[in-house]
């Protein structure tokens, strides 16, 4: 966004950079309960795989019948996902754990998020505005495994009761295997 935007871009930015990084707090703090307060009940929370992109003069177009094209680099929404939340099975996710049979999060994992590129693009419609933003995700556990998760999110927000709350979230990891052991956490 340029110098030149309005007062009202200007306070919808810092409104959306500071929603952004208390969503990030509640997830590094364990308050997870709180983190899904910033949830509009019909959410849809995906995060679709990744597949290679190859140079127009690669061998491996030929060998592999790959495709250069992007809009391929990611899947469809039909096709298999890393993720595919609603509201109600990121509750069940967050109940599960206080059980103490989330096996994966046997010891909790430390994390920290680091939200960047912050962008707001014109509302979506009156109440809505998509937004794009990159991260990083740090997770320790143990006292030698770490991983970290880089990538980019588009959300949907929606102003509901006066509050900003997330109705869409894409969360597109930059790496197309993953080689951390599990998915337990959330971005």
């Amino acid at each position: 966004m340029g110098s030149g935007l309005s007062s009202m871009n200007e306070r919808t930015l810092r409104e959306v950079e500071q929603f952004l990084y208390r969503e990030a707090r509640l997830l590094d703090s364990y308050r997870f309960v709180e983190w899904l307060e910033l949830f509009c009940e019909d959410v849809r929370y995906w995060m679709p795989t990744r597949s290679n992109r190859y140079p127009l003069n690669s061998k491996a177009i030929s060998i592999l019948d790959a495709s250069r094209q992007e809009e391929y680099e990611v899947s469809e929404e039909d096709e298999l996902a890393f993720m595919e939340e609603t509201k109600d099975t990121l509750q069940r996710r967050v109940a599960r754990l206080d059980t103490g049979m989330a096996w994966a999060e046997d010891p909790p994992s430390r994390t920290r998020h680091i939200i960047t590129n912050i962008e707001v693009e014109d509302l979506v419609s009156k109440d809505q505005m998509r937004v794009y933003s990159n991260f990083v995700m740090y997770r320790n556990r143990g006292e030698i495994d770490q991983d970290f998760y880089v990538g980019c999110r588009e959300d949907v927000l929606r102003r509901e009761s006066g509050e900003l709350k997330i109705l869409s979230r894409k969360i597109v990891l930059d790496q197309n295997v993953l080689l951390a052991k599990n998915i337990s956490n959330f971005f």
